[in-house]
């Protein structure tokens, strides 16, 4: 049954004649979050049409991780776009097989949208869900306290906020050090503000 339903979601697809159309047809599909469907899924990512990326992104995240495997491995054959549109897709499934991709677009992207989705996404992998080691974490750790000097301040908001998920997660005096110097030097008012609160609402935690 599930077949059948696949085969008339990717028809209407096909028979798209508008941006619009085509959107609500990705949407459609992605509702359905069939994993059988995750290339047609990422294929919609390189569309052209930030409607149907984003309705793809929803259907990949509804999947989880049987998507992450075909997302990884189409990455390096993508154009920048759909490339972008993918990092995003496994920022927010949270797989940590995804790590050095994210590691490296928070660091390295010339997009700041997709530093900014990567950087976030990093502190909020799923670490139960695979075998990642104490050694995964340091490293994302000292990643986005990398990311800390990055230009744009969404970027450094974003790795604020990966770091606050991350010291809620394990005792890590050294990241609260790291938030004070945010709320003491970081030129941006929203930054400083964003660190003063992770610093409350860790210490809120403490017994």
């Amino acid at each position: 049954m599930s077949s059948a339903i696949a085969l008339t979601l990717l028809h209407n697809i096909e028979q798209a004649d508008s941006a619009s159309k085509l959107a609500d047809a990705v949407q459609l599909l992605a509702d359905a979050a069939m994993p059988e469907t995750v290339p047609h899924l990422i294929k919609a990512l390189g569309y052209n049409n930030p409607g149907a990326a984003l309705a793809a992104i929803d259907g990949l995240v509804k999947i989880g991780q049987p998507a992450v495997e075909p997302l990884l491995n189409l990455l390096d054959d993508y154009n920048y776009g759909a490339r972008a549109w993918a990092i995003r897709a496994l920022s927010l499934i949270g797989d940590p097989r995804a790590l050095p991709v994210l590691q490296e677009a928070a660091l390295n992207d010339f997009a700041l949208s997709v530093r900014r989705a990567a950087a976030r996404g990093l502190g909020f992998i799923d670490w139960p869900s695979l075998s990642a080691s104490q050694n995964d974490i340091q490293e994302t750790i000292q990643v986005l306290l990398q990311v800390l000097q990055d230009p744009e301040w969404v970027v450094r908001f974003a790795a604020t906020t990966a770091l606050h998920n991350l010291a809620t997660l394990q005792h890590n005096p050294g990241l609260l050090e790291q938030l004070q110097t945010l709320v003491h030097n970081d030129p941006s008012l929203t930054v400083r503000a964003r660190a003063q609160w992770a610093i409350q609402s860790i210490a809120a935690l403490e017994p």
